[in-house]
């Protein structure tokens, strides 16, 4: 193993230990388990809860569960809708005017798809609200 995937390792032993130490998983089956009393109680399909509640651990889990940045894109999109000039509205603009013409190359790329991935959430959200 290399010293870098040793690192990753690391950190995702600290953060797996991190979870436990803070309840993560009691939360998880406790709002599971109310999101499930719910759905059964309103004649909703269960296992449709219990893939989203899957899918949202294993984004979280992930690394994907940038929950500063994904409660920027929520309220923009509840604000406004589906914009054309997300990434911009979105673009730390002080770190932004920073960084090399690469970088900056590297930056909106890499926004672009964390707004993609707050955007699919988003949408499974709302969807999931609407039904529930």
């Amino acid at each position: 193993m290399s010293k870098t995937e040793q690192k990753n390792f690391r950190n995702m032993a600290k953060e797996a230990k991190a979870r436990l130490k803070n309840g993560f998983w009691e939360n998880y089956r406790r709002d599971l388990a109310g999101e499930l009393a719910r759905a059964k109680s309103e004649g909703l399909n269960e296992s449709k809860v219990e893939r989203y509640f899957a899918g949202k651990i294993t984004y979280t889990i992930r690394g994907g569960d940038d929950d500063g940045f994904y409660e920027k894109v929520k309220r923009l999109l509840l604000a406004e809708g589906e914009v054309s000039d997300a990434i911009g509205r979105l673009t730390d603009k002080e770190e932004f005017e920073k960084l090399s013409y690469e970088e900056k190359q590297r930056y909106t790329l890499r926004l672009s798809e964390k707004y993609l991935k707050a955007l699919e959430r988003f949408r499974r959200e709302m969807q999931f609200e609407r039904r529930g």
